[in-house]
């Protein structure tokens, strides 16, 4: 039977839009290459950061970035093999920090931040699943009060899109929250409504596997060739071809060439992220922490604890820098000095990143039968629940509560 919709992607926006769309009474399928959570809804954080509403083109941020890009271990790199193809994407960048786009940015961020909020609750209501979830907050940490007062004004831009938080100003007041961080760091916001699920893979299967409850499919199968017809899609495989109603493409950062094939072509890159998964008992971890002047996180993920992070511009097809994973673990251990660092599991993944910090989340210009869904960066778990519900929206041709301009296919012709 010919499916009303099929999915390209079986990450956490892929799953979370199929299931909300099977939930509404359609017969999905979702398409994968490799399966569901394979590739980076397997290896992030998991955070659900509705705190991080400024998007990274910040006014100024070119003046830092050639330090930064020039150092290969440092928060942010640039692979030199890959700097000539990164090029138009760095150009969009720099024109979403000048300071009337970034306000834009900023102010769409906290839209759809507010509507994913809202859209989680639904969703773990709706697949009862709380058991899956951690509300333990997050401590941002800052090394003296000149670092701290040099954040003050990001703080306020996040009161301002509603984030709560409360300040901590010396490491005593810290460790009433998470014992075991050097003195070094002295300041703190603490956000008290940031949430984690256990562990991103297990969220998205179980994700997966309420969608299978309800109906719907999942196929193994690396979609090459995207035909328009007038009343259907159809996919072409290197195995055989799938017709549906209408295609999502949720493909994360594989979505590009995808939508070129329609006449799309979108600035959609790669920020490699690297972490290491310690094992259980690596340490005490009562909240998710964040050194954000050193660009990495620490997190649970299951029993054990993910140090990972930062940013190397780099592309699909360059093989990973490990050094990368173990410069953040080693900063980790001097900042944790009980952290036990042996026995971890290094890991790289692909963030699927715009320019301007924005997903597109729009139909494709040849046809309102395909409709994007991908390049949350940093945000695609946090944003999942939301975008969901926006593609349902666009599907159905219903009214949407937020201005959808800032996230079209279209905005940076």
């Amino acid at each position: 039977m010919k499916p009303d919709v099929i999915v390209i992607g079986a990450g956490i926006i892929g799953i979370s839009t199929a299931l909300k769309l099977q939930a509404e009474g359609r017969q999905v399928l979702v398409l994968d290459r490799k399966g569901v959570a394979a590739e980076t809804s397997a290896g992030n954080a998991g955070a659900f950061a509705f705190a991080d509403v400024i998007p990274l083109a910040t006014p100024g941020i070119m003046r830092k970035a050639p330090k930064w890009l020039l150092d290969p271990l440092g928060p942010l790199s640039l692979r030199p093999a890959y700097a000539l193809k990164i090029l138009p994407w760095m150009f969009q960048f720099w024109r979403a920090s000048w300071k009337d786009k970034y306000q834009a940015a900023l102010t769409a961020q906290a839209s759809l931040m507010a509507l994913s909020k809202a859209a989680l609750e639904r969703q773990i209501t709706a697949v009862n699943g709380e058991s899956l979830i951690r509300r333990e907050g997050q401590l941002q940490l800052y090394e003296g009060a000149a670092e701290f007062k040099a954040s003050l004004a990001g703080w306020q831009t996040r009161k301002e899109h509603g984030v709560l938080f409360e300040f901590l100003e010396s490491p005593e007041a810290i460790a009433k929250i998470q014992p075991g961080i050097h003195p070094r760091f002295t300041h703190a916001a603490f956000t008290p409504e940031w949430k984690n699920v256990v562990h991103p893979a297990q969220w998205t299967q179980f994700l997966a596997d309420a969608f299978k409850k309800l109906g719907g499919q999942i196929h193994i199968a690396s979609i090459n060739a995207i035909d328009l017809k007038d009343n259907s899609v159809i996919l072409k495989s290197n195995d055989e071809d799938y017709e549906a109603s209408y295609v999502v493409i949720a493909a994360g950062a594989w979505s590009k060439t995808l939508a070129q094939s329609i006449g799309d072509n979108l600035p959609l890159d790669t920020e490699r992220g690297y972490n290491t998964t310690l094992p259980a008992g690596a340490f005490d971890l009562k909240t998710h922490i964040t050194f954000s002047n050193h660009g990495f996180v620490v997190s649970k993920a299951g029993q054990g604890i993910r140090v990972g992070g930062a940013v190397e511009l780099g592309g699909l097809s360059l093989k990973p820098n490990y050094k990368r994973a173990d410069v953040l673990l080693n900063k980790a251990a001097r900042f944790l000095p009980e952290l036990k660092i042996t026995g971890g599991e290094q890991w790289m993944g692909f963030r699927p990143s715009m320019p301007d910090s924005l997903p597109v989340i729009d139909y494709a210009t040849q046809s309102k039968r395909v409709i994007y869904a991908f390049g949350h960066g940093h945000l695609g778990l946090t944003q999942s629940a939301g975008t969901a519900e926006l593609v349902s929206d666009l599907l159905a041709e219903r009214q949407i509560s937020i201005s959808m301009r800032p996230y079209s296919a279209t905005r940076f012709q």
